[in-house]
């Protein structure tokens, strides 16, 4: 079954961590809930271009926390800071509470499995083939020294009558090991044949040992091999 869970959601609070950092009572637990997915909706829908990533909300008594992790923060902050000014005073509007904005930049857009969907996804919504467009992926992001990358497109690919499923891989993608940090992401392209999914998987290697190589140890695209297994009698 762990081909077909989606891997952040089996590794929440296991090895990874919650995109909503609160509690809350019974009574409240809904609103808040639904307050979240506005805002998410607004940052993905206002800002398409600034590559957002992720979007974290935190809340304190009187506050909300939005963190934003984006590949481009440039197109966020603005001229002089005036649009994360303008995007503060419309979450305050959405909310009704004092709203913060914290930005994280995406130093490598090629490690990140959403970014990686949606640069497909453009190319597809372009008219690209779709097989030069997956193995293109594939190159750049085993280039960016990660462990293993996956992609799946689903829908009429090319135009054709009937709908079909194209995978393809490169390295390793262990999604039933927990340990193992697996991104995930997901978009769709919409094309003049109708919409296609696209998925992404990219191991990024272990939590423990992630921040220390950074991927150092998968040089000129190729995946890191395992030591050979020694067979003692």
């Amino acid at each position: 079954m762990g081909q077909k869970t989606r891997p952040t959601g089996f590794r929440v609070g296991i090895t990874e961590d919650w995109r909503s950092k609160w509690y809350a009572s019974k009574r409240e637990f809904g609103t808040l809930l639904i307050e979240d997915f506005k805002i998410r909706k607004f940052v993905s829908d206002e800002y398409k271009s600034a590559s957002i990533a992720k979007v974290i909300i935190e809340r304190t008594r009187d506050q909300v926390i939005v963190n934003l992790h984006s590949a481009r923060p440039g197109m966020i902050i603005g001229r002089k800071g005036a649009e994360i000014d303008r995007m503060k005073a419309r979450l305050e509007d959405l909310t009704g509470r004092r709203t913060e904005v914290k930005i994280v930049e995406i130093n490598n857009p090629f490690r990140c499995a959403f970014l990686v969907a949606e640069d497909i996804a453009q190319q597809l919504s372009k008219r690209g083939s779709f097989r030069r467009a997956i193995k293109k992926t594939l190159d750049q992001v085993m280039d960016s020294g990660v462990y293993g990358v996956k992609v799946q497109l689903s829908g009429r690919l090319g135009g054709a009558e009937m709908s079909r499923c194209e995978k393809a891989s490169r390295g390793s993608i262990p999604l039933s090991t927990l340990q193992r940090h697996v991104d995930y992401g997901f978009t769709i392209s919409k094309t003049t044949m109708g919409v296609i999914g696209v998925k992404v998987w990219i191991d990024l290697g272990d939590y423990n040992s992630e921040e220390a190589d950074n991927g150092s140890n998968a040089q000129a695209g190729q995946a890191q091999k395992g030591p050979k297994r020694s067979h003692k009698r």
